[in-house]
């Protein structure tokens, strides 16, 4: 046993909370919260202890992948594979141009690193259309963001430490955390009475049992409690009218669109009580600041944009937005949502395009039709969209119609399974890394973590996987990096200014390199980082375009100096400081400076979900179809579930973990007993499963967890499946109108004693 503790962090969820690691040889032995990381402060939850389950997993991978003719794999050596590859995907690009290759991943908890020097890759083939795991969850939200704020990017964040209400919206942050220090914070607000918890949710989750109001929806009705709460701030005049007419626009059509909601209608279609219902509204109303957080309950369910707007409206309507204990908009490290929406749609659907991010549940859509502009090849890193989208076989039918398909990972996924090629990537804790959710305010944080293994043999960090395919495309040559190498060379002697200006003069000169510049940094300034931190070099990039953007945010963290200094402590700050850095500290006001309407204020009226909202007077929510009578949730965070980077089904220590939950009302009419099990049938899947019976759910709604359903190796025999993975319930085609999101959380289902 390593007696030394070792900083990194948590990769499990997107907090990815500071840790520390006692290794036993290659083993993560021991794990304890880490003290020193700003923003977790030593805080944990118990699924880190179990981290060692995807350190060691024995799907790893150690050697490029080729399938064969047979369907088979043989390894192969890297030099081969890159070769190969790089042929492959140029004559995709020759022949149908490189918009016809798709980009989808780039991140995981955590992984973010590759992510950007994959910008590379795809600027060498001309690949423009990308997705990730933010398409089937956020782009709603962001769109709602853009409509109000100005641009997706103004994403907001809420001061819980602060608040006097909390208002969480299909969200149960005990579990599924979110921001820093999540259940310290819940205990506080459920334990102070001066303070209230409100939770919209169709379950009694962990977050409901501490709240002071429980508004228990009926699933898939978010939208109509949502409504008749606004309608009541509006109708009993409870908004902030000093607010609305100091810092918004166009409130008129808002408050005509909730004047006419009738609550007690509403309450009755989404089953909550009128009275609790106006009772919570009430005390949002008085509270002195409000702060909400909405998830994937209300952003992978029916009218799920719409809802993310209505939630917003909550804290508009009532001006808990730019001060303590409310909504702000942060900085951030790196941006997760794009600028101004530009009107890009997809080159075969024509669907909407959010944040550069193409709809995950259109994905085969774009490939499964003769259409000249489908894709025709697909680069896949750190994501498992064979596992993770909706209606997997279709999404297995889309991968084997494409020309070329590589996989870039830590493990032999079930997208792997059906690549051309499988290049093994170091684990997260064999390599440098970092992750890009800065979301915090005032205070924001950012680790860049240390290897803390040296890497599997066989395997290689994406950033140098990235930079031979950028070689071998031939995007990148000697001659374009003399001058570089020779600024690079003065560094020690004379620091990076000189560096800075070789950069920028090389790119000024030659724009075709600019967007390759992660591999250009990677190459020249990456050899001279300590510690072998060469995939690094991209923050250089990183810190001083944030210091360009928040340059007195930073002063105030402690940085000093002009621009080009703050940059340069920055980048410096984060090679030095294992345990993360506050890289940014705001003041409230702040807020206003970062909206980016053009009259700087917050525009309400969103003309296309203003038009849904009149619309739900006609819709019937309790109206089902016989043949699928229940609403299934596929995707419940539990306990013993996380993200599939954990695919060894030993790191659950409850079999019921993979369990269906039912209401007791349910079970009995199905004459299903403790212990039983039951047929779960969706239009496009069926499934057996174990069943736990538990009050915490509606007559009429059952729930599967996420994270199973992933195959592993079992003893000497071939791999098997654990548990059911809920894709191969989902159906593509049921998504949201506006941002495509999926409806994973309101499945129609047939559930049956088994």
């Amino acid at each position: 046993m390593s007696e030394s503790w070792q900083a990194t962090a948590c990769i499990l969820c997107s907090q990815n909370c500071g840790i520390e690691v006692q290794r036993d040889g290659r083993k993560l032995a021991r794990f304890r919260g880490d003290r020193a990381h700003p923003m977790s402060q030593g805080y944990t939850c118990e699924k880190a202890l179990r981290l060692d389950y995807y350190q060691n997993g024995k799907d790893r991978l150690t050697s490029p992948l080729r399938r064969q003719a047979d369907g088979t794999f043989e390894e192969i050596d890297w030099d081969t594979a890159i070769r190969e590859i790089a042929a492959r995907l140029a004559n995709v690009r020759d022949t149908h141009g490189g918009e016809s290759i798709f980009y989808y991943g780039g991140g995981g908890q955590g992984n973010h690193l590759g992510g950007a020097y994959a910008r590379a890759t795809r600027a060498a083939l001309g690949s423009i259309y990308t997705s990730n795991a933010l398409a089937q969850e956020k782009t709603g939200e962001f769109w709602v963001d853009g409509q109000l704020f100005g641009r997706p990017r103004c994403h907001t964040s809420g001061d819980f430490e602060h608040a006097e209400v909390a208002v969480f919206v299909g969200k149960n942050p005990w579990q599924s955390h979110g921001f820093p220090r999540a259940r310290v914070a819940l205990k506080a607000l459920s334990t102070d009475p001066e303070r209230a918890l409100i939770v919209i949710d169709p379950r009694r989750t962990e977050t409901a049992d501490l709240a002071d109001f429980h508004l228990q929806v009926r699933p898939g009705t978010d939208a109509f409690c949502l409504s008749a709460l606004l309608g009541v701030l509006v109708q009993e005049d409870l908004v902030d009218h000093a607010f609305l007419e100091g810092r918004t626009s166009a409130y008129e059509p808002v408050r005509e669109a909730f004047a006419a909601i009738p609550v007690a209608d509403y309450c009755a279609r989404s089953g909550v009580a009128e009275s609790l219902l106006r009772e919570a509204a009430r005390r949002i109303a008085r509270a002195r600041s409000v702060a909400t957080f909405e998830d994937l309950g209300i952003q992978q369910s029916r009218h799920s944009t719409l809802s993310s707007y209505l939630e917003k409206l909550v804290y508009l309507l009532t001006g808990n937005f730019a001060k303590r204990g409310t909504m702000n908009i942060h900085t951030r490290m790196a941006s997760l949502a794009g600028g101004r929406e530009g009107g890009r749609t997809s080159p075969v659907t024509g669907h909407r395009i959010i944040t550069g991010l193409i709809p995950a549940n259109i994905i085969p859509d774009e490939i499964l039709t003769d259409h000249p502009k489908r894709f025709r090849a697909m680069i896949v890193e750190s994501a498992n969209p064979a596992h993770s989208l909706a209606d997997s076989p279709r999404m297995r039918e889309a991968l084997a119609a494409l020309d070329t398909v590589v996989v870039i990972d830590v493990a032999m996924t079930e997208t792997a399974r059906l690549a051309d090629y499988v290049l093994p990537a170091s684990s997260q804790y064999e390599k440098w890394e970092a992750t890009f959710f800065n979301l915090e305010f005032p205070r924001n944080v950012f680790q860049l973590r240390a290897p803390i293994l040296e890497p599997l043999p066989g395997t290689l960090p994406e950033p140098e996987i990235h930079r031979r395919l950028v070689r071998a495309l031939g995007a990148v040559k000697d001659g374009d990096l003399v001058y570089l190498h020779a600024a690079a060379a003065r560094i020690a002697a004379e620091g990076r200014d000189a560096f800075a200006d070789a950069f920028f003069q090389v790119t000024a000169a030659n724009p075709a390199l600019l967007p390759l510049a992660p591999v250009l940094l990677y190459e020249t300034l990456g050899p001279t980082l300590p510690d072998g931190a060469a995939s690094a070099a991209v923050l250089w990039g990183a810190a001083h375009l944030c210091a360009m953007s928040y340059s007195e945010s930073l002063r105030r963290a402690g940085f000093t100096g002009e621009v080009r200094e703050l940059g340069e402590q920055l980048f410096d700050a984060m090679l030095t400081h294992r345990s993360g850095i506050t890289f940014t500290v705001d003041e409230y006001e702040e807020t206003w400076k970062r909206l980016d309407t053009k009259d700087k204020r917050v525009n309400l009226a969103i003309p296309e979900l203003l038009t849904e909202l009149r619309g739900l007077a006609s819709e019937d929510p309790s109206a089902r179809d016989p043949d699928f009578p229940f609403i299934l949730a596929a995707g419940e965070r539990r306990s013993g579930t996380a993200n599939t980077i954990f695919r060894d089904p030993a790191w659950r220590k409850k079999p019921a973990d993979g369990a269906l939950r039912l209401s007791p009302t349910d079970a009995e009419r199905l004459g299903i007993v403790v212990g039983g099990s039951a047929r779960v049938t969706t239009r496009r899947g069926s499934a057996v499963v174990p069943v736990e019976i538990t009050d915490t759910l509606q007559p009429g709604h059952a729930s599967l967890p996420n994270g199973l359903g992933v195959t592993y190796p079992d003893g000497d025999r071939a791999s098997v499946a654990s548990g059911v993975a809920p894709n191969e319930l989902t159906a593509s085609a049921d998504r949201d109108w506006l941002a495509g999101t999926p409806w994973h959380k309101h499945v129609p289902a047939r559930i049956e004693a088994a």
